[in-house]
């Protein structure tokens, strides 16, 4: 099957298994049919699907993942020993992990074709990760608390795994409270990929799109926390922090610069 046809193939087995979507007429350009075939996706509930489409569908979102380019860890330049920086989409990354800013639910974004992390690594991944998100939260029986992570394959992702944690939601003004909530996030990472004796982790900027920390504070505790655990341990974990804004890679660039261990600078939190 070409490209084209997986798609067609998965757009009508999602369109025939809710009577509301019977109706959409499939577009003849093919970024419509993209853009449907993820929204598509993004709205769907975790429940059981075909072998048929689970085939198709990872035959398709696999070769979409190397049409965008698979970016390894040979490809990126170290900012200080076992300590990357790169810029750009993390369901890219070839790597151990990913980490997945996500909410309490745990289940991924609902909203179409919607610009946040945790819509873009769901939608890459393949409709499976929503489903093992869910078996994970039934099994738990309550949303997920702020500052922990849980940990799943990462399906048709280049990486391996992905560790999914939630950030504080910042209100108004900052407190203690969530900045160490923040750092919960980083240490309950680090603490998993440690247990599951994984070489590389990428981190997002946790909390700073839809859950307004700001950036530059988030930034500080983010190369703050990995940095001392980093110091204190002894597992070469090599740690990516991935950026997607200018901005951000420039706070980032900024303070592995400041807090570079040749500069004689203290990094506890």
């Amino acid at each position: 099957m070409t490209q084209k046809e997986r798609r067609v193939f998965l757009i009508n087995y999602l369109k025939n298994e809710e009577e509301s979507f019977k109706g959409i007429v499939i577009p003849h350009d093919t970024e419509a049919q993209k853009h449907l075939l993820r929204a598509l996706m993004n709205v769907r509930p975790p429940m059981p699907v075909s072998k048929d489409f689970t085939d198709i569908q990872d035959e398709y979102l696999q070769q979409e993942n190397r049409q965008r380019g698979i970016v390894s860890l040979g490809d990126l330049s170290q900012e200080q020993p076992e300590i990357y920086l790169w810029q750009g989409d993390i369901t890219r990354l070839s790597v151990d992990a990913i980490v997945n800013a996500a909410n309490s639910a745990m289940l991924g974004c609902f909203v179409p074709c919607h610009g946040c992390i945790d819509n873009a690594i769901h939608s890459a991944a393949g409709v499976q990760l929503r489903l093992e998100c869910a078996r994970i939260m039934d099994k738990q029986g309550k949303p997920e608390e702020t500052g922990r992570a849980k940990i799943t394959k990462g399906y048709n992702l280049p990486c391996q795994y992905v560790l999914h944690t939630v950030g504080p939601t910042v209100h108004e003004a900052v407190t203690e409270k969530d900045c160490e909530q923040l750092r919960s996030c980083y240490r309950s990472c680090l603490e998993l990929a440690a247990t599951y004796h994984l070489k590389s982790i990428a981190f997002c900027c946790i909390s700073t799109g839809e859950f307004h920390f700001p950036h530059a504070l988030a930034a500080e505790i983010a190369t703050q926390t990995i940095l001392h655990y980093q110091q204190t341990h002894q597992n070469r974990l090599k740690v990516i922090f991935n950026v997607f804004k200018d901005k951000d890679y420039e706070l980032y660039k900024r303070k592995l610069e400041r807090h570079c261990p040749s500069k004689g600078n203290d990094t506890n939190c």
